[in-house]
């Protein structure tokens, strides 16, 4: 294998952050036992809800599909164990909004009892891609690096473009979160093995695993499996230790130094970007056979006594784990589910693990920065904007809501990285005013979009009545033309028959 390299383009902005981290590797992954109950959102994923396949009393094995695609995106749920389906209702989950959502709860009973494999796993190198792709949609598998995109349908998109470069994720630049650094180091064999994978459904021959440089551990785990193999098509690549440069856009740049479009994705300039965590679990579904019913996630911070990175089921609360992990300390206050630059704040820890969990932070209650005051044009925001955004025009924008305006200044491109809000004199909550702003750009073009759909259904009617009423006019005409040219005694033979016929009806 050859060296790993630092051959790297550039990446406007970011920050230097603590990372916290040395606080969750100190030790091996820790295997969470199953636990008596399992709660599994039929949403866990981009595109439309799972549609349930299964019924209240119904036993289920481990991998076991209980929810099965709904539409043209999304993926399927697999039971995380087995056990007694003992209901199918709202849950409180970890969105941003708060909300409940469907859910389904399972009974374990305590055997993890898996779905037998009837038959041999195909080599998948004998398979065609679409044939491949197929495979992969059934294995239940979405980005875990955190946005959830159906990983089958985000290939299938791939495909329809020029790709040739598969680059796999693994710079984790938010604070706290580890799990992806111990899964590259403990699990180096299944992440390149996916690799190959990912390769060979996309029929391309270059893939860039990108690793954070300060994390020595992994990359010497990746060069040795690779050394193992000795595929070429494989480079390691590493990049500095910047937030965020773990963004999908900004790891694109960043390797390969091609940028992302406005509103582009990174298929527009041949590339596609996987998490590691994802090409790891595309290992374990084609080659083991083993749909994705658990992930890696880091269970940290100053608010539980013994943190760590754990493997656990889909669907165990967060208050189990936390538990496993030695309960709280007397500083929780707080609990996010992901990172403290982009995670979520939840009131309650018996939202489930989803596939997107990549970090349970527990922490003491973070000090206010102190009270909003006006902007003062210091221009801090726009130098660690890694988009080259100007966030003190799109908050004059946003508080104006001029829409026009917005958009012209490229507010949708926004990561909401947050890096604006660590430095703004000012502490005005920028991350949070774009956020709003979106929502109501989202809601507004919604709103359009159901005005265009209702006046395309009222043209629709209006030109139908005109095409009916022409008809029926026309029918009228040529009625009176028969009977023109028919003359009065055979007008005199038809009213006849008329008569006749109403008098029998």
């Amino acid at each position: 294998m050859s060296a790993p390299t630092y051959d790297l383009g550039k990446l406007h902005g970011g920050l230097r952050l603590r990372g916290h981290k040395s606080e969750s590797t100190k030790q091996a992954i820790q295997h969470v036992p199953v636990p008596a109950q399992l709660v599994l959102p039929i949403s866990q994923h981009v595109g439309d809800p799972a549609q349930p396949v299964v019924t209240v009393g119904e036993h289920v094995l481990k991998g076991q599909m209980i929810a099965e695609l709904a539409g043209s995106l999304g993926a399927p749920v697999h039971a995380s164990s087995s056990g007694r389906i003992v209901a199918i209702e709202p849950w409180p989950v970890s969105r941003r909004s708060g909300e409940n959502a469907p859910c389904i709860i399972i009974e374990c009973d305590g055997k993890d009892e898996a779905l037998a494999n009837t038959e041999p796993r195909a080599d998948y190198t004998a398979l065609e891609p679409r044939d491949l792709l197929a495979q992969i949609l059934q294995g239940g598998i979405v980005g875990l690096g955190g946005a959830v995109f159906p990983t089958a349908q985000k290939l299938m998109q791939a495909r329809t473009g020029k790709i040739d470069h598969l680059i796999l994720n693994g710079v984790e630049c938010e604070p706290y979160i580890s799990c992806d650094d111990v899964l590259m180091r403990e699990s180096a064999s299944e992440v390149i093995s996916g690799a190959q994978i990912l390769m060979h459904a996309l029929q391309i021959e270059l893939c860039f695993i990108v690793v954070e440089s300060d994390k020595p551990d992994a990359i010497h785990q990746l060069g040795n499996a690779l050394g193992e193999i000795d595929d070429a098509r494989i480079v390691v690549k590493l990049v500095p230790t910047i937030y965020p440069s773990g963004g999908e856009d900004q790891v694109v740049q960043l390797v390969t130094n091609r940028e992302v479009p406005s509103n582009g994705l990174p298929s527009d300039v041949g590339c596609l970007v996987q998490n590691v965590g994802t090409a790891a679990a595309i290992h374990d579904w084609i080659v083991d056979g083993q749909p994705l019913v658990s992930r890696v996630t880091t269970i940290t911070g100053d608010g539980v006594r013994s943190p760590m990175n754990v493997r656990a089921c889909i669907g165990t609360t967060i208050a189990d784990l936390i538990e496993f992990s030695g309960g709280y300390t007397d500083r929780a206050q707080q609990l996010i589910i992901g990172g403290p630059m982009t995670g979520k704040s939840v009131t309650t820890d018996s939202v489930p693990l989803v596939k997107a969990t990549n970090c349970i932070l527990v922490t003491s209650k973070t000090p206010s920065p102190g009270p909003e005051m006006p902007c003062i044009r210091c221009g801090d925001c726009a130098a660690v904007c890694p988009i080259q955004l100007l966030p003190q025009q799109l908050f004059w924008y946003a508080c104006a809501d001029d829409e026009k305006k917005l958009r012209e200044f490229g507010l949708t491109d926004c990561i909401e990285c947050g890096c604006c809000d660590l430095v703004c004199p000012s502490h005005i909550p920028l991350t949070a005013d774009f956020r709003a702003a979106k929502g109501r750009i989202r809601e507004l073009a919604d709103d359009k979009a159901r005005a265009a759909r209702a006046r395309q259904r009222f043209e629709a009617r209006n030109q139908r009545m005109d095409r009916e009423q022409s008809k029926r006019e026309a029918e009228l005409a040529q009625q009176k033309e028969t009977a023109k040219k028919a003359g009065p005694a055979a007008i005199a033979e038809i009213l006849k028959r008329k008569q006749q016929q109403s008098e029998q009806d």
